[in-house]
């Protein structure tokens, strides 16, 4: 082989090789099922990331004990899961978060209407209360990504009178299966559509007592990530070692923060810029507050 025609070959080859080196390095964020990015109308929802979708924090089908006939909706506020009640003693099973609005509502209703990509408004009794996190909001947000009413939202009614009692989607995705500071009962977007395009107008939706989740969900207990867990040995045991892996994973990332910030402090002294003036990164906010609504 002349060495023109060896170099045309490697000059050939270079694209095979970096595409191969490229593929070797490239790594894909895992996706679990039914929780992918989706277009939904004007609006991309990203995925939900795995790590919030552990320890049965997603939705599932289940086997399903409790009285409701099919097609209910049931929220047990103290387990934090809501289940929709199907044929043959099956449910769905939705992973939720719990606001105070959500612990303040027991007994039974029925779904007095839906909304996509809601708006929300906050009551005059909120902007009285704090000010400071919903003046800014008095006189309404359009629904979208930043909405916390997320991307759909069934509304609980008595008879013609709306209870204030809301199940809904959430632009807060690391909440859900946990107790929040505010809203009524919060679930991933994804689910929240799920549950949407199952549930029509008029179904009926039960929320359980306590002692109606103790009796048909066991004990429960909080895990080392803040999820309800059933109260067994087994999640005893595994919180304490995931509660010593998680103060490991702690002390790493405070480190790693301490270092990048003394790397930040000495570009600014570089830059003659002093530390008092030396302003961090930005970052974007996320509109969380509560969800009590008047839209």
């Amino acid at each position: 082989m002349t060495h023109s025609l060896a170099r045309i070959f490697a000059i050939l080859a270079l694209p095979l090789l970096a595409a191969c080196a490229g593929t070797a390095k490239q790594t894909s964020p895992e996706v679990v099922p039914g929780y992918e990015g989706v277009q939904d109308g004007e609006f991309f929802i990203e995925a939900v990331p795995a790590k919030y979708l552990q320890d049965g924090n997603s939705r599932t089908e289940v086997a399903y004990t409790g009285p409701e006939a099919p097609g209910t909706v049931v929220v047990d506020t103290f387990a934090r899961k809501l289940y929709l009640v199907n044929e043959g003693g099956t449910a769905t099973r939705y992973p939720i978060a719990v606001g105070r609005e959500g612990l303040s509502f027991r007994g039974a209703g029925s779904v007095g209407r839906k909304a996509e990509w809601p708006s929300w408004q906050p009551t005059a009794n909120m902007i009285r209360t704090r000010p400071d996190l919903y003046a800014a909001y008095a006189g309404g947000l359009p629904g979208g990504l930043m909405n916390p009413l997320g991307a759909r939202a069934l509304y609980l009614y008595r008879g013609s009178r709306d209870t204030m009692f809301r199940i809904h989607g959430t632009s807060d995705a690391a909440s859900v299966g946990h107790a929040t500071s505010a809203g009524c009962i919060r679930l991933f977007n994804q689910d929240a559509i799920d549950l949407y395009n199952k549930v029509p107008n008029g179904t009926r939706v039960k929320v359980r007592t306590e002692a109606e989740s103790l009796a048909l969900e066991g004990p429960q207990m909080l895990n080392a990530y803040g999820h309800m867990v059933p109260e067994t040995p087994e999640n005893v045991a595994k919180r304490e070692k995931d509660e010593a892996a998680l103060a490991k994973q702690e002390a790493r990332d405070k480190a790693a923060a301490e270092k990048a910030e003394k790397k930040r402090l000495a570009a600014c002294a570089r830059r003659g810029i002093p530390d008092a003036e030396c302003a961090p990164p930005e970052s974007v906010a996320t509109v969380t507050v509560g969800t009590s609504d008047a839209g």
